[in-house]
């Protein structure tokens, strides 16, 4: 009998659990290059080298989405039979990587709970997964975390998990973010970006401010994506698992298209240090066209000078019909 190479089960799951076995990966200008083609990176540290030296005084820092784009498809080894992804939260970069780092991610099984059987469709629950990413000295670079829908191998299977997901990540809740990016930011000079480049950067922008981003982008490259961060979800690659004629599409395009996005609003954005929270309201196919909507919610000024800028995007799909809600996004962002 051949044995198949597959990942876990709901129900083969169970809270502790730790799958590390994911390679590791060195960050390079080629996967910097096949990211930006992706999914629009528009930063300017990451794409400007002159501009970055005077800025950071050292080697190119990595796009932020392709690093944690990287850490979630590491931590498929867990989700390899995925049929959703319901939310992120609480993602905190504790250092910002370059290109030529390492990243080696761990993924915790912290919380499970079944779901309530519906008539005419294979039992699932919920897994809830703690992400923790290193670099190659073992400094840590992201803590997070991530709720997955996941199938059961024995359709009759009663489990018996019913874990409160609802308090997973508030630890996160606490965490202070200005000290926290201050961290992450130590030795920059957030004067010089603001001194180099013309247009508004933080005193110029106020909370309450709305932007709808004018046209949308089309949903490309999509397994091209999965298979560049190591996103093993068969959902993503095989239409069979699909359970439709489309492959749905990885959760870390859409949000990287999502903050492409912002940055045509907010150009001069300098990079992004944290997540209050993600949420997969929908699903998004290959074709799909996103558009987003862009909030202002709050503004942290840092010491140092510059500040937080605490964003919320709200993304759409329209596809065949008419435009769905698919993304709520919360996110932090640098300005000088």
């Amino acid at each position: 009998m051949t044995a198949i190479a597959e990942g876990p089960y709901f129900e083969e799951l169970a809270a502790g659990q730790v799958f590390d076995g994911a390679p590791g990966v060195t960050l390079t200008a080629g996967h910097a290059a096949v990211h930006q083609a992706v999914v629009g990176d528009r930063l300017r540290l990451p794409l400007d080298e002159h501009l970055c030296g005077e800025v950071t005084g050292g080697a190119t820092p990595a796009h932020p989405a392709l690093v944690w784009d990287v850490a979630i498809g590491q931590s498929t080894l867990v989700t390899h039979h995925v049929k959703a992804n319901l939310f992120y939260r609480g993602l905190v970069f504790r250092r910002l990587p370059v290109i030529g780092d390492t990243l080696r991610t761990s993924t915790e099984v912290v919380a499970l709970r079944q779901n309530r059987p519906k008539p005419g469709r294979r039992p699932t629950g919920l897994a809830v997964l703690r992400i923790s990413t290193m670099d190659q000295d073992g400094t840590p670079v992201l803590d997070f975390w991530r709720c997955a829908m996941l199938p059961l191998r024995n359709p009759e299977v009663v489990t018996g998990h019913d874990a409160d997901l609802d308090s997973v990540g508030a630890a996160a809740a606490g965490v202070d973010l200005v000290e926290a990016a201050t961290g992450a930011l130590a030795g920059w000079r957030l004067d010089r970006f603001r001194d180099r480049v013309a247009g508004r950067h933080f005193s110029d922008v106020a909370e309450g401010e709305r932007w709808e981003v004018g046209g949308g982008d089309v949903v490309s490259g999509a397994p091209e994506l999965a298979r560049l961060t190591l996103n093993i979800a068969q959902v993503h690659h095989d239409v069979r698992a699909a359970g439709g004629s489309r492959r749905l599409v990885y959760g870390g395009h859409t949000i990287g298209l999502a903050l492409s996005q912002a940055a045509r609003v907010l150009p001069n954005l300098v990079t992004v240090v944290a997540w209050h929270g993600c949420d997969h309201v929908g699903p998004v196919h290959e074709g799909d066209t996103l558009c987003s909507e862009i909030v202002v919610e709050r503004r942290s000024p840092l010491p140092g000078g510059g500040g937080l800028v605490h964003l919320r995007s709200l993304v759409a799909a329209v596809g065949d019909g008419e435009p769905r809600n698919v993304l709520d996004w919360r996110f932090v962002a640098v300005m000088a």
